[in-house]
Formats: C-alpha cells, structure tokens, sequence
C-alpha cells in the first residue's frame, strides 16, 4: 500500500502531480487494469453441470415447440 501526505505549504496541484506520478511508478494502477475484466474459468465439475442444464432445456424446448405450445423462431433473434 502506498501512502501519501500532503507536505508542509505544497500546493493541491503539486501534490496531485507527485501522487499520479509515484502511483503511476508503483505500478498498482496497471495491475488494476489488467485484473479489471479477468475472469476464471469454470471448474471440469461446473462445466460438466452447466452442459447438463443447457441441454436439459434444450430439450424441454424442442419438446414445447412439438407440441405446439411455443411458437417456431425463425433464426437467433
């Protein structure tokens, strides 16, 4: 953790200044940046048990759309 003190009579705008400019040489903002969008990938076992899901509604809508009670699509959206 980096820690900043407003020095004796140093202007706002200096101070600032010397924030963005030792934040910048930490490098703690970069590695926010880069960490901001990650995601981990799923386990084997919630892979396995999402696969299992999306084709057990697969199959409960293919068999709405034979029955008549869900109307046909025509292509994605």
């Amino acid at each position: 953790m980096v820690e900043f003190k407003r020095k004796k009579g140093e202007s706002f705008e200096s101070f600032l200044r010397r924030f963005n400019k030792r934040l910048q040489q930490s490098g703690k903002l970069m590695t926010a940046r880069k960490k901001r969008y990650f995601h981990k990938d799923k386990n084997e076992n919630k892979k396995k048990i999402s696969a299992l899901v999306g084709l057990e509604l697969k199959s409960k809508k293919e068999y709405l759309r034979k029955t008549g009670k869900l109307k046909e699509e025509n292509g994605r959206w």
